[in-house]
């Protein structure tokens, strides 16, 4: 597969998951993450989907998969079944409909594929062997989710809203001095909950003075 990676909005998006076990339900708790508007179809539910249906989460089809399930709008599709014919089928169908394909563990059946994801606050990171190796996937995970400390989300949240602020001032950072801005320092403060000394300190390192909207504004030395 020639691979080019994106991050797509989901919020609203109606997606269609076909299957009802693990890895149907690990698909769906990543579209919940991302606010889709989640169909399921399958004849049987694992305890985990059936939850999420009876708390309205999702909507459940209790048959066995249709080809004219697709014509339901869908703007994505993702199979989670065992069944290597109806990966083919739905795969074919999509086609058809100009609808992109997900097949669990069936690459030649997929117009895309679903990369390991590690989300902590604002930040979301992405880690695909190209379908080669699911156990490296795996690995590439877990060390993303360690290099993700605690002070991370943070640092996140404070840079968005100073970078907001200046924004709104019509004030300009280049991008060298934001990233020496973000030193060591500043994290050690977060992971520490100081955010006002981290506030501080990364706003007198950007070398701006921002005040209260209305007061003046300009550069600092």
């Amino acid at each position: 597969m020639a691979l080019y990676p994106i991050f797509v909005e989901m919020k609203g998006r109606r997606i269609l998951v076909i299957g009802g076990g693990h890895v149907s339900a690990e698909k769906v708790r990543g579209l919940l993450a991302g606010e889709a508007d989640i169909t399921l179809v399958s004849p049987l539910l694992n305890d985990e989907l059936r939850e999420h249906v009876d708390a309205g989460r999702i909507r459940h089809i209790e048959r066995a998969y249709q080809d004219s399930d697709l014509d339901g709008g869908y703007e994505l599709i993702m199979v989670a079944t065992d069944d290597g014919a109806i990966n083919a089928e739905v795969a074919v169908g999509g086609k058809k409909r100009g609808i992109w394909v997900n097949a669990a563990d069936d690459q030649k059946h997929c117009d895309f594929i679903l990369p390991s994801v590690v989300r902590k606050g604002k930040i979301t990171l992405a880690a695909s062997t190209s379908g080669a190796s699911p156990a490296l996937a795996r690995r590439l995970r877990e060390e993303l989710d360690a290099y993700l400390t605690d002070d991370m989300p943070a640092l996140a949240d404070l840079l968005a809203e100073i970078r907001e602020e200046i924004r709104k001032r019509g004030l300009k950072v280049d991008s060298d001095t934001w990233q020496q801005a973000i030193d060591g320092q500043l994290r050690v403060l977060l992971a520490q909950r100081k955010y006002g000394q981290a506030r501080a300190r990364l706003i007198e390192r950007l070398g701006i003075e921002l005040t209260p909207v209305g007061g003046p504004v300009g550069s600092m030395g």
